[in-house]
């Protein structure tokens, strides 16, 4: 593998220890990638106190700041003695979303890793957390960490949709399989390819469904899924999928992806999404319930930016 290529691992104000850090590190050994390690900091209480002068504010952000970094470089430090190139970085950010994507611009990684920190459905409602606006935005792959039993992944699972008319959808399928085959040779592991399909995709209109008609031609439906079948035939074929490697599956993606990762321990689901204001559909759902509905990690990949 490249040694250009750099991974940014995302960690928590909280100086707790997740699996990403694990996660993270089996990754970039494996690839002989260097390792970059950021927390963002930002204590509204301690931001905002007015109970001391300006000095003393200052002298304990400092203080705050340099016990995180430390803390960090204690991580770091058995990683480097593997031989992992590793910098960490504690910066004191109010709004870290923007501060990342201007990071990510400035100075490209290859992927993006962090623990996905799971909201109750009121809180996003409320308030759209970090993971979400990431999701949303990040120009590069993007591996949320969750419930890891494996440092290196085992088995991986790349989720497509291959029955779009729109060409952007064809174009990211093809950087989903891509990004799913590179990271199973990394990672020594298993690729299997899952196209979770039904009747409320916009295509089948054309087929007579979706209409509210309330009848459902056995002829059409066959034909359906026949074309259905063809399309993601010809999408695994051609990026090297072998046809036992390959699962049509039918009803909601959502639903058919977390029972097929809990009923096959898988490790990683490679997903994609179409960019910020397609965020409504995602494989037939929404992104967000993608990710916090998932038994397992998942890793987001973006479409391409065509200038």
């Amino acid at each position: 593998m490249s040694d250009q290529d750099r991974y940014l691992l995302l960690v928590s104000p909280l100086m707790e220890h997740s699996p990403a850090f694990d996660r993270a590190a089996a990754l970039a050994k494996a690839d002989g990638a260097a390792l970059h390690i950021l927390a963002f900091d930002y204590l509204e209480g301690l931001a905002t106190a007015g109970l001391v002068n300006e000095q003393a504010l200052e002298q304990m952000r400092i203080g705050y700041v340099e016990r995180h970094r430390q803390w960090l470089e204690e991580r770091a430090a058995p990683l480097r003695k593997y031989g992992l190139t590793v910098t960490t970085e504690v910066a004191w950010v109010e709004r870290p979303l923007q501060e990342i994507l201007v990071r990510l611009r400035e100075e490209p990684m290859t992927v993006v890793i962090k623990a996905l920190e799971h909201e109750s459905l009121l809180s996003r409602l409320l308030f759209t957390p970090l993971d979400v606006h990431l999701l949303r935005e990040c120009p590069v792959p993007l591996h949320f960490v969750s419930n890891a039993q494996h440092a290196l992944p085992r088995k991986i699972v790349a989720a497509v949709d291959p029955f779009h008319r729109d060409d952007r959808y064809e174009g990211l399928n093809d950087r989903i399989l891509h990004e799913a085959s590179k990271l199973a040779d990394l990672c020594n592991a298993e690729v299997e390819v899952v196209y979770a399909h039904d009747l409320s995709d916009l295509s089948a209109q054309e087929y007579g469904f979706g209409s509210g008609a309330g009848y459902f031609s056995s002829v059409a439906a066959k034909r359906l899924f026949d074309d259905q079948g063809q399309a993601f035939d010809d999408l695994a074929a051609r990026n090297g999928i072998p046809p036992a490697q390959r699962h049509m599956i039918l009803g909601n993606p959502a639903k058919v992806l977390a029972s097929y990762a809990d009923a096959y321990n898988v490790d990683v689901i490679v997903m994609g999404r179409v960019g910020h204001h397609g965020l409504s559909r995602l494989l037939g759902s929404t992104a967000e319930t993608l990710l916090y509905k998932m038994p397992c990690s998942v890793w987001m990949v973006a479409p391409e930016i065509v200038d």
